[in-house]
């Protein structure tokens, strides 16, 4: 693994949270896939109310990635996720990423939300069907910090094509965040090429993130580039969702533009 990055005093500390909220449904047991399987096609008060719990949690960050947001479909009574989660929270940037829909009754999204307004956004269709990687960028040139947010497939074939097209997105640029339900544990084969390929380090604290009941394994990710330094990674005692949000507390190099 590679050393940790020196921490850099004279830049600001940015905190990033990484979330799959399945679409504001929450789950505490296995057998709730089926006992409420109801909420994966129906809106609820439940899942507004859960929203309005994570909006003050994603307050106290300055970079957010979401994964399983709704873009506007019947399950979220037609509520665009991203947007609601924004605006509840007092985050004044945001955007999303529709990928995975189902008709007018599912209509999954990756997100965005950002204290600081990023210079660029982009997204890409990522190898297989459904899936997609959102790429943002803050600053110009080298010195640029590129944030990209990403959920991939369960299949590890399908996870390492895309892995292999988000480290072309990376490959070059030396101050990069990938943060995710990236579906693989951080020592698969997948991300093993990931970090061959571009300047991510393998992390050096790992955190389970799944079940969020019982956390069990660590698929939800929040990846750095060396040369930043990682002052601390931590889940979230609450959950959301079936998944544990994932935090982390960064010191860029001084170069870099703050975020």
């Amino acid at each position: 693994m590679n050393a940790p990055a020196v921490p850099h005093a004279d830049a600001p500390a940015l905190r990033l949270l990484s979330c799959n909220i399945l679409a504001g449904a929450s789950i505490g047991r296995y057998h709730e896939y089926v006992t409420r399987s109801w909420s994966a096609i129906l809106p609820s008060r439940h899942k507004r109310s859960n929203l309005d719990k994570l909006a003050r949690t994603i307050a106290e960050f300055d970079v957010i990635g979401l994964q399983e947001a709704d873009a506007g479909s019947m399950r979220s009574g037609f509520l665009n996720q991203t947007q609601y989660l924004a605006e509840a929270s007092g985050l004044p940037f945001w955007s999303h990423q529709p990928n995975r829909r189902v008709s007018h009754v599912a209509h999954s999204a990756n997100g965005l939300i950002s204290r600081a307004q990023p210079s660029e956004v982009l997204d890409y269709p990522l190898p297989g069907r459904g899936r997609g990687v959102l790429l943002a960028r803050y600053g110009n040139d080298r010195d640029a910090l590129l944030v990209a947010v990403a959920h991939l497939s369960l299949g590890p074939q399908a996870r390492l094509r895309q892995l292999a097209f988000i480290a072309e997105l990376l490959h070059g640029h030396p101050h990069a965040v990938l943060m995710g339900d990236l579906n693989c544990d951080p020592d698969s084969l997948e991300l093993r090429v990931l970090f061959a390929r571009t300047a991510l380090a393998e992390p050096l604290q790992v955190r389970p993130t799944f079940p969020s009941w019982r956390p069990q394994r660590a698929i939800d990710h929040i990846l750095v580039s060396s040369d930043i330094a990682i002052e601390r990674i931590w889940t979230l005692p609450v959950a959301f969702s079936d998944h544990l949000p994932l935090a982390a507390q960064i010191r860029l190099p001084v170069k870099v533009q703050p975020v």
